[in-house]
């Protein structure tokens, strides 16, 4: 399903630099008016939005937001996580869950840094927020490439939503243009984009169910998303990923001729 983007009304375009904030099942839309705001005050204008709760446009986030329309009027809205991430090369999940998997964790000071290497080469990347209440799910966690988790006072650490968007965006914003040298990608070794990484996925997934492979129901998730984060940690590029997906055709096509 595509994007489906709020009409803009005339005024200055949003930001187009920095990376995608992306709110998984937003409840309030007065804390996505914040967002909004906080991400204006970053240089910030890449909204993406997942079942926001309580629908979308919303008159409480714009009187949230403080000015921040521009950031609103250019937020898209998506069915899930997995389409709200096409397009993205890295995605880094703010969370404090990681829920038994093995992934990278990095301060959002690091994790800024690497996000400005990463667009200065060419690269899209993107933060991924989950719900207020519960934060992100398993499901969501295996789309991210690091962890990043805010080191703050281990007896009460709890942020609201607009707080965790600042400080990744304050540190992005900090970060300037220090890793603003730029280097073209060799041809062949440009990362995976999110919407080609899950086209393999789903090609591996439907082969593995035809083979049995994931006859057992109940096992059946965990197993995916164990499959998925270690695809994920591999860092792999856009010829890497059309590779696997020649070598996945071939094992199955030798399979069905036989």
């Amino acid at each position: 399903m595509a994007a489906r983007r709020i009409p803009r009304s005339p005024g200055p375009a949003a930001p187009s630099g920095g990376p995608a904030i992306v709110l998984v099942d937003p409840q309030l839309g007065e804390n996505i008016g914040m967002v909004a705001r906080a991400m204006l005050n970053c240089g910030l204008g890449d909204l993406r939005l997942v079942r926001p709760r309580d629908g979308w446009p919303s008159d409480s986030a714009r009187a949230a937001s403080a000015g921040a329309d521009k950031v609103l009027e250019a937020a898209k809205l998506f069915d899930t996580t997995a389409q709200a991430v096409v397009g993205l090369d890295l995605v880094y999940a703010a969370t404090v869950r990681q829920r038994d998997m093995i992934k990278p964790t990095l301060t959002p000071n690091r994790a800024a840094a690497e996000m400005r290497r990463h667009a200065a080469e060419g690269g899209f990347p993107g933060f991924l927020f989950g719900p207020e209440a519960g934060g992100l799910g398993n499901d969501d966690l295996t789309l991210a490439d690091a962890i990043v988790t805010v080191p703050l006072n281990p007896e009460f650490g709890s942020l609201n939503l607009a707080q965790a968007v600042m400080i990744v965006g304050y540190e992005w914003f900090q970060a300037g243009d220090a890793a603003a040298q730029t280097r073209i990608a060799p041809a062949g070794r440009r990362p995976a984009t999110k919407g080609e990484l899950m086209g393999l996925f789903e090609h591996l997934e439907r082969e593995l169910d035809a083979s049995g492979f994931l006859h057992v129901k109940e096992k059946r998730p965990i197993m995916v998303r164990n499959l998925r984060n270690l695809l994920q940690r591999a860092g792999l590029t856009e010829q890497e990923v059309r590779t696997l997906r020649g070598v996945i055709k071939s094992l199955t096509t030798r399979r069905k001729g036989s």
